[in-house]
């Protein structure tokens, strides 16, 4: 995602990261020539005049307004609904770490347990991405398990399995009473339901029909609001249709962006950096000192 302060309103107007103007250049320079174009031939099409008036684009403009709104809000959800679930992550992982730590009895070893919720928030990262399974994971899990997670389809679970079994055999061993165990239970049951909800939402996106009805309807407002304002505004038809343009291929393309939030691009998710958040926050816990926190780039893009 885009880290950045906010600029003066000035440098605002003309700040390129975060614009989505290299995404949308070739649709905008298409609509900019054609209104050019239009502009040239005095509104005729084959020697043909094309008699559009700008009444029918207040009212096509007004509906395609809502529409859009309303494709930019349901990807925004998934968006937010995707943090959430991250959140959870991060506080239930804290909250494991620290029973882990103080509730069992002394001679216990907790370290493998607090590591290996690390490995879970890994192994979740590289699922959702589509990366390696083991990416990230080494020292963070037993042998055996990690052998495993190498070829796993659904490798969190795994992960989850083998923390349940370690707070298991604690409380066999009697190095860990039952009702608190089954409090740990609870925390890894959040876990595994927000390792659900992300699942949901990358294998669920968005019905296709959306995507299509907005862009066809987009594009050809944008091609045919130079015909119906050429009369009316003359040289200015191009620098009006491009401020119109602009706006709905951005929020088409931004929405298109983050309706996939656990994606690589600009304003989707910095997943490495909230995995990097937890692996400090519960190293810390164990005493250990966590690695520099990740920074934006040159271009105030965190991943």
């Amino acid at each position: 995602m885009i880290v950045r302060p906010r600029p003066h309103w000035i440098h605002l107007l003309f700040v390129r990261r975060g614009s989505l103007l290299p995404r949308i250049l070739s649709q905008q320079l298409f609509v900019l020539l054609l209104s050019c174009a239009v502009v040239l031939a005095h509104g005729q099409l084959f020697h043909v005049k094309v008699t559009l008036t700008s009444a029918p684009f207040s009212l096509m403009g007004v509906a395609l307004a809502i529409f859009l709104g309303f494709r930019i809000n349901a990807s925004y959800d998934r968006y937010w609904e995707a943090r959430k679930f991250w959140g959870v992550v991060l506080v239930e992982a804290r909250n494991l770490s620290r029973h882990a730590l103080t509730l069992t009895r002394g001679d216990v070893d907790a370290r493998p347990f607090v590591l290996g919720l690390i490995a879970f928030a890994g192994t979740m990262r590289n699922q959702l991405r589509g990366r390696p399974r083991d990416e990230g994971l080494d020292g963070l899990l037993p042998d055996e398990v990690l052998a495993r997670v190498r070829t796993a389809r659904f490798a969190p679970a795994l992960v989850l399995l083998w923390l349940g079994q370690w707070v298991r055999d604690r409380r066999e061993a009697g190095c860990l009473s039952p009702m608190l165990a089954q409090h740990m239970e609870g925390s890894l049951d959040a876990l595994s339901a927000a390792l659900g909800g992300c699942e949901r939402i990358a294998n669920t996106p968005l019905p296709f029909t959306y995507t299509v009805i907005l862009h066809r309807s987009s594009y050809t407002y944008c091609m045919l609001l130079p015909f119906g304002l050429v009369d009316t505004t003359g040289w200015m038809t191009p620098l009006v249709v491009g401020f119109v343009s602009y706006t709905f291929f951005a929020l088409e393309a931004l929405s298109d962006e983050i309706e996939e939030p656990f994606g690589t691009m600009t304003n989707d998710l910095a997943l490495d950096a909230i995995v990097a958040s937890i692996d400090a926050s519960l190293r810390e816990l164990l005493g250990d000192t966590p690695p520099p926190a990740p920074q934006p780039d040159g271009d105030f893009v965190l991943n």
